[in-house]
């Protein structure tokens, strides 16, 4: 369905939700129509951000919200949608629209495979009705469906394909330093330690740099999944290896869908840890969309969060020496690296099986 034509029939005036590859064509419709003004659309920090959002707007106009999502952000939004949108609480309408990824018999990517096949069971769970969009759906169809979920909660289910824009907006920011590039002097400064690196393609980018290279992937964990959580991963491998080093590569979109990992970090302050944020101030493994982090000063959220040291880059020779002077410090450490929008376009991806990357990381931790 042609997105002008999806929103017209929604009529609604707010958005907010976490972009998501299968919904760019809202996404970017959503972009060229209000960039980000607050009045009608914001980038959440993550999804459960979103919901309530969504409820402070209804709230304040009695008119019904959309929340965007891919369907891997559904547990985030599980909280607020029992317990503060049903109707039971404080019964809230809000209008999800939600992206299949790992939709059965469609093939995906292994972290959204067992999700794609609960994705229908939980909306029914949580008592949520549901339609599905695809390229067949008319409007007819759709507009039968919006009257029957006006005033409550309920989801339109996006299929591959079930949406169409023909513009592509242009993204970008002012950094001269591809991701990949720092990744690979990041690397290089890692040596044998441990890396654990975030969701998307800066993952992508690790397994790439390590095959080009000829490198093993034994001391690597790539977080295909769980966006915002590589660094809890990372703190729980540091405080029980003590002895060995834990680099952690998170993004900026990551960094800030679950920033109260940083405070847990910070508190425990565990000084065999060193959280390198590769901040592009975009979401673009999902297509490019703004964060919020080219408004936020990374490395102070740090320090306040009990950081003792934290520092900033914007180019080669800055990382250099930031890693010269990581790489001889025994103290908990937050790297911000500002880097360009972009990846090449043959970036490949991993060819070993996340079953098989946590088995070759777990025999080389036990060494």
């Amino acid at each position: 369905m042609d997105i002008q034509r999806f929103a017209a029939l929604l009529g609604a005036d707010f958005f907010t939700g976490v972009p998501d590859s299968q919904l760019k064509a809202l996404c970017d419709f959503l972009m060229d129509r209000y960039g980000v003004d607050p009045a009608h659309h914001i980038i959440a920090a993550n999804e459960g951000n979103a919901a309530a959002l969504a409820a402070g707007y209804h709230l304040a106009t009695g008119k019904t919200p959309v929340v965007y999502l891919q369907n891997s952000g559904l547990g985030n939004v599980i909280n607020p949608l029992a317990s503060l949108l049903s109707d039971k609480v404080y019964d809230i309408p809000c209008l999800f629209i939600i992206g299949w990824r790992g939709e059965p018999g469609i093939h995906d990517e292994p972290q959204h495979i067992f999700q794609g096949e609960a994705t229908l069971p939980l909306l029914d769970t949580l008592k949520v009705p549901y339609f599905i969009i695809d390229s067949s759906v008319s409007e007819a169809q759709l507009l039968a469906r919006l009257e029957e979920f006006r005033g409550r909660q309920a989801a339109l289910v996006v299929r591959k394909g079930g949406l169409e824009y023909d513009k592509k907006p242009a993204y970008a920011n002012p950094f001269p330093m591809s991701r990949e590039e720092a990744i690979g002097r990041i690397l290089t400064a890692a040596g044998d330690d441990f890396v654990i690196s975030t969701t998307g393609k800066a993952s992508r980018e690790v397994f790439e740099l390590r095959e080009g290279r000829g490198e093993g992937h034994d001391h690597d964990f790539l977080t295909v999944g769980s966006m915002g959580h590589s660094s809890s991963i990372a703190l729980g491998i540091a405080l029980q290896k003590q002895s060995r080093r834990v680099w952690c590569l998170d993004g900026d979109g990551a960094a800030l869908m679950h920033l109260g990992a940083m405070a847990v970090i910070g508190a425990t302050r565990p000084q065999n840890l060193i959280h390198a944020v590769l901040n592009n101030q975009a979401h673009e493994s999902v297509g490019g969309l703004p964060t919020a982090a080219g408004t936020v000063d990374m490395p102070a959220v740090a320090r306040a969060c009990g950081y003792p040291e934290a520092l900033s880059v914007d180019g080669p020779e800055g990382l250099e020496d930031a890693l010269e002077r990581v790489k001889h410090s025994r103290r908990l450490t937050f790297l911000e690296v500002k880097c360009a929008l972009g990846a090449r376009r043959d970036l490949g991806r991993p060819t070993a099986s996340p079953l098989e990357n946590k088995a070759a990381l777990m025999a080389a931790l036990e060494e």
